[in-house]
């Protein structure tokens, strides 16, 4: 299996896209706040959430940067 290699910054990023999609989910099962404002919220969260899902999957378990490749860092 291969081992991520991630920096703090990169690491704080796919932490908040986990949070965000979390908190999204919470607010659409929810009964706390009006139905309007809670759908509203909770869809943009968990979109904004699954979306980033994507490029911090691809920071994580993607290749190296081409430099690295090359061997020139």
């Amino acid at each position: 299996m291969k081992k991520p290699d991630v920096t703090f910054p990169q690491f704080m990023f796919i932490i908040g896209t986990r949070a965000a999609l979390a908190a999204g989910v919470a607010l659409l099962v929810s009964n706390r706040l009006k139905t309007s404002t809670r759908r509203t919220a909770g869809l943009a969260l968990a979109g904004l959430g699954g979306l980033s899902t994507i490029p911090a999957a691809k920071m994580a378990f993607g290749r190296k940067p081409l430099l690295a490749r090359l061997g020139l860092t």
